[in-house]
Order: C-alpha cells, then sequence, then structure tokens
C-alpha cells in the first residue's frame, strides 16, 4: 500500500511537466514551444519547478533570445520573453539550487576598458521576490575570451565553457567565490581529446555532464571522487546519444535529464527529457 502511494505521489510531483513521463527512452518535451522559423536550445526549470525558461535562437545563429512559460492552476502560459532578455543575445542560463541567483551568458557591452564584445557571463539575484538588473559577473583570466553556458553548486562555485571568441580551444572551466568575487578559472581535467561545451554540475559537485564535440556532440558523463579528479568519464546511452546532443540540465531529484537533440545541418531541433537515475546509480557504483 505505501508502494502504491509513493509512485501515485511521485506522478503527481511531475504532472507540472507533461501527460507522459519518460523511462530510459528519451521523448520530446512540450512541442508546441518549438518553433518553426527557429530553433530550440537551453532549457531549464526554476528550482521550485514553477517556470520553464528557453533559449529560441534564428536558424543563422545570429539572434539568441530567452522565454519563459510558467504553470497557474494546472495550466501552462503562453511564452513571454524571459526578464532578462535584451536587445542583445541572451542564452546558457542556470538557476542556482536554492533558486536566489539566475546566472546566464550574454554579448551585451561590458562597461569597462579592455573588454571585447563576445559572450560574457551576466547574473541577477532575487531580492524580496524581485529580480535586479543583471549584473557583469568577472572572470579575471577569461577577459578576453568567450564565456559561456555558467551552472553553479550548493557552493557557489561556478562551471561553464570558455574558448577563444572564433570558437577554438573550446573547453569547461571552473571558478571559485572567494570573498564575493570569483577567482581566475581553472580547467576541467576530465580524460577526453575532444574539445568539451555546455557543462552541467550537479549541486554537490558529484558528477558533470557535458558535451564532446566530435563529427557530433555527445553526451558525457563525469565523476568526483572526492580528491577533486574527475573519473569514470563515459558517454551516456545510445538511447540518449543517436543524433547530435547538447545543453544538458538534470531535475533537482537528480532523475531526469533534459538536453537539446538534433543534426546540426537539419536544424530541426528538440529538447527531450528522459529518465537517468538508474545510469547514474550504475555509474556511481562502479566507481567506487
Amino acid at each position: 500500500m505505501m508502494v502504491f502511494f509513493g509512485c501515485k505521489n511521485e506522478k503527481a510531483k511531475l504532472e507540472f511537466l507533461t501527460e507522459k513521463i519518460p523511462d530510459e527512452i528519451p521523448i520530446v518535451f512540450r512541442k508546441e514551444i518549438i518553433p518553426d522559423k527557429g530553433i530550440i536550445h537551453k532549457g531549464i526549470f526554476s528550482p521550485d519547478l514553477k517556470e520553464y525558461y528557453y533559449t529560441i535562437s534564428d536558424k543563422n545563429f545570429e539572434n539568441f533570445n530567452v522565454f519563459k512559460i510558467e504553470k497557474n492552476n494546472g495550466i501552462w502560459s503562453e511564452p513571454k520573453e524571459a526578464f532578462f532578455n535584451s536587445d542583445y543575445n541572451e542564452h546558457g542560463m542556470s538557476f542556482s539550487p536554492n533558486g536566489k541567483t539566475l546566472y546566464f551568458s550574454s554579448t551585451r557591452p561590458v562597461s569597462i576598458d579592455g573588454f571585447l564584445q563576445t559572450w560574457h557571463i551576466w547574473k541577477s539575484d532575487k531580492i524580496n521576490g524581485k529580480w535586479n538588473e543583471p549584473v557583469f559577473v568577472d572572470i579575471p583570466n577569461l577577459r578576453n575570451k568567450l564565456v559561456s553556458h555558467p551552472t553553479v553548486t550548493n557552493s557557489g562555485t561556478l562551471y561553464f565553457h570558455s574558448s577563444n571568441l572564433d570558437y577554438t580551444e573550446m573547453d569547461i572551466y571552473y571558478s571559485k567565490k572567494v570573498n564575493g568575487k570569483f577567482e581566475d578559472a581553472k580547467r576541467v581535467e576530465v580524460k577526453s581529446k575532444l574539445r568539451k561545451c555546455t557543462p552541467y554540475i550537479s549541486p554537490e559537485e558529484d558528477y558533470l555532464i557535458f558535451a564532446s564535440i566530435g563529427n557530433k556532440l555527445d553526451l558525457m558523463i563525469s565523476y568526483n571522487d572526492g580528491k577533486g579528479k574527475w573519473i569514470g568519464t563515459k558517454k551516456l546511452s545510445d538511447k540518449i546519444n543517436n543524433e547530435g546532443q547538447g545543453n544538458p540540465y538534470v531535475t533537482p531529484d537528480n532523475k531526469f535529464l533534459f538536453f537539446t537533440t538534433g543534426e546540426y545541418l537539419k536544424k530541426k531541433w528538440k529538447v527531450k527529457w528522459v529518465n537517468i537515475e538508474s545510469e547514474i546509480k550504475i555509474t556511481n557504483t562502479n566507481n567506487k
């Protein structure tokens, strides 16, 4: 009886997403928000799971905008621009685990001498229930690099990808916050000869999911051994890696992976979600 009600309650919690809940085979999330004349990119939920933010670009990858839908009284709202969307490009957003800060990447100009206009990290804090004006996040040793797709841990450490302005030498970095400021970034040492991008870090910093850049993007997972080293790096299942995948995001319960998928040239991308809990547990067991 307790098992029955446990499963029923779990299903009820997930009805905010969609009527159908995936198992280990990915399914498309909310087809109606996929544009006919644009491309859908990264999507994330607010930690309370009441809002869904997602990026739409044109098919030339020149204009990026972030939209939001929210569910009230069981009904999803119509899409509207996110509060931080501007006349510049916005993408790669991520909430802090407590939901009080939202980090994102933007091409809006940095009003500091010596900065080139490219993708940098910005953030907004929620104070007394309202989001304040976004401010620039300075990563000292990456001021003249492209910096994008931030994701943050419980401790406030930022993970993100960075590259030259022409997207060469792209890799994943992290920066720790000390006395309110972020330190110089360090490269995440993951065993992979391929370039890496669009990271997702778990709040506890125990696993990292990212896209490896080869002939196509493949989603990979790596685990922290508790001593600062990343081990057990492997591709996620072929059920996930079957086109070209990126922009991973995992729900706060560590059960469902959301990701963007689609062949690059076709430019008909979708956001899919899948139950990843069993694969995470198996990997964890193998690495202990």
